[in-house]
């Protein structure tokens, strides 16, 4: 475990922390005036190897090599242009820091950290983190790895859970949660929606699954996994001949048979690593708790195919809430991805990124 301490006067500025790996959801921006939850569970922190927050440059600034050095191998908006290695923890534990409100300004409902570091040692004054409060973002406490040392204190950290104890566990995500907003004409209140999460991890994954396919059509199993995949597959990719078969692949699933051509594989919650079998190559990762669900769906109550439930039937537990619309990945998310993998210098992947900043997919994204 870990304390991070000032780097100007050494003043402790959080619990002690267990490292984890980073959200596939921790640069998502979703909806408008909507109130997102806090981004890292209590006594956990993450770290982001790329350059985060300000100042930002223009692509157009940067040279080809500086870009792929950075990992970046598209075009992109604006790229920040902040030190690499940020870390990221629950507002709630941090200690001895307090805002600076000259920097906590230009923002909707709250701090963003566009201005750079926003929060302070408040033993010192020295900057120290941003905080993230602002609607639709995340909550969270971005720590700027210039400005803070980690000291490791008493105690070790529990081993990683095995891949059994993680389908043991069987914590997934549900698909569907309530979204709460404010400053609406109607005032605050909330709605049952796709979980920001499931958006977030379909985005990454599937970014993964357009350079898995070597531009073939690819189809992935029936039921909820095509309800999230299926849909932007089929737009993204061209109809014809020699289909690519992805299926889910895991522990605790039997091992795939010698059609699939793509496996879709958890990642592991704690040290990031993703699930790998011998002898196959094409992997497609999702958050552990997103694959357990699409790997072992929930059993629901029979119903009739058709029709009402049967004379004399009766049942006092209400229909689960679902969305009610389509499903679509995050398109910031799907992109920020894309642009980091090496394919997307192909003809074929840079023209599905132009055509999306050029005509946006409003009903696909």
């Amino acid at each position: 475990m870990f304390v991070f301490v000032c780097a100007g006067c050494g003043a402790d500025l959080t619990v002690p922390l267990s490292r984890v790996a980073l959200p596939a959801h921790a640069h998502q921006t979703y909806g408008n005036g909507v109130q997102l939850p806090v981004l890292m569970e209590s006594g956990t922190f993450a770290v982001e190897p790329d350059p985060w927050g300000p100042p930002w440059r223009r692509w157009a600034e940067f040279r080809p090599d500086e870009a792929a050095a950075r990992g970046i191998h598209a075009p992109v908006h604006a790229p920040p242009d902040g030190a690499p290695g940020a870390i990221v923890l629950a507002p709630g534990d941090t200690r001895n820091t307090v805002l600076i409100p000259e920097r906590c300004g230009g923002s909707c409902c709250g701090p963003d950290g566009a201005d750079g570091p926003n929060t302070a040692c408040g033993v010192c004054g020295l900057p120290v983190a941003s905080r993230i409060d602002d609607c639709s973002l995340w909550q969270a406490v971005w720590l700027a790895p210039d400005a803070v040392r980690s000291v490791p204190v008493g105690g070790v950290d529990a081993a990683p859970p095995s891949w059994a104890e993680l389908v043991e566990a069987g914590e997934g995500i549900p698909p569907f949660e309530p979204i709460a907003t404010w400053g609406g004409r109607l005032g605050s209140h909330h709605y049952w929606s796709w979980s920001p999460r499931w958006e977030a991890a379909v985005g990454q994954a599937l970014a993964h699954l357009l350079v898995a396919s070597d531009g073939h059509p690819v189809t992935v199993p029936s039921g909820l996994t095509a309800e999230v995949f299926q849909r932007a597959l089929d737009a993204l990719l061209p109809a014809g001949p020699a289909v690519r078969r992805a299926v889910l692949a895991g522990p605790g699933l039997p091992a795939p048979d010698s059609r699939a051509d793509i496996l879709l594989v958890p990642t592991h919650p704690r040290t990031g690593e993703t699930w790998a079998p011998a002898h196959h190559e094409r992997l497609v990762p999702l958050p552990v708790g997103v694959w357990l669900r699409l790997a072992f769906p929930e059993p629901h109550l029979p119903v009739p195919r058709s029709g009402g439930m049967p004379d004399g039937v009766l049942r006092d537990d209400p229909p689960a809430p679902r969305a009610h619309r389509l499903f679509r990945p995050d398109p910031y998310v799907f992109r920020r991805t894309l642009v980091r993998l090496p394919a997307v210098r192909s003809p074929r992947l840079r023209e599905i990124l132009e055509a999306l900043a050029t005509h946006p997919r409003a009903d696909l994204f």
